[in-house]
């Protein structure tokens, strides 16, 4: 029953905006196919390509680990360049593990994720919400010391504006993809992703990101 409910979620899923790209705008849409236990908190920088608005995002985020399910929310601040103000997202995800644990180094999910972003007056930017559904593919590297999980997920994305003006697009639905990597020194790591996606307008949408994590968690095969 999990698994069909998350297959019908995963189909339904994804928006950003307009002017932005993955879930919370200006970083790439973060996963962890592995999951864990316990509670970690991440700081988060996301640097957009110019096609995307360039400029500095900056993020945080909290995920509670319950096993094979992972619940976590945050927000995000971007001042794309030529912005007098930053846009803030806020939003969540759930991803359900399919396969792996502690003793399967290959591991599988599904993420669902939701944002919305406030409206930027100064350039009359829309408010904007966000969904996004991914497929998230991982390997446990073997390395002394360090856990090493590097991961693809690709997924759709949907992109919902409010206010529209007459003859202004208001939905867009893209597929994204990000190739990323975590990194465990035990409470400590960090974790990068590179996430791009293509628009309706030929345009492509691409952002590296970077972070720190701090968490308390249990064994990973629960």
């Amino acid at each position: 029953m999990k698994c069909a409910a998350w297959t019908v979620g995963l189909a339904a899923l994804v928006a950003a905006p307009a002017a932005g790209g993955a879930q919370w705008l200006g970083e790439p849409v973060w996963n962890s196919p592995k999951g864990g236990t316990g509670i970690t908190i991440y700081g988060d920088y996301g640097r957009p390509n110019t096609e995307y608005g360039k400029g500095n995002a900056f993020g945080a985020r909290a995920a509670l680990g319950l096993g094979t399910v992972t619940l976590t929310a945050g927000v995000a601040s971007w001042k794309p360049e030529g912005f007098t103000d930053r846009a803030t997202s806020y939003g969540g995800t759930a991803a359900f593990r399919l396969i792996g644990g502690t003793l399967i180094p290959v591991s599988v999910n599904l993420q669902a994720g939701a944002a919305y972003r406030e409206a930027v007056t100064s350039t009359d930017t829309l408010p904007t919400t966000t969904v996004s559904g991914a497929v998230g593919i991982s390997i446990s590297l073997p390395t002394p010391g360090v856990s090493v999980e590097p991961y693809i997920s690709p997924g759709l994305r949907y992109h919902h504006r409010s206010n529209v003006p007459p003859g202004g697009k208001q939905n867009q639905t893209n597929v994204g993809f990000v190739v990323g990597g975590n990194f465990s020194f035990g409470l400590l790591g960090i974790h990068l992703a590179y996430d791009s996606e293509k628009f309706d307008d030929g345009t492509t949408h691409d952002v590296f990101g970077v972070g720190a994590n701090v968490g308390l968690r249990m064994p990973l095969g629960m």
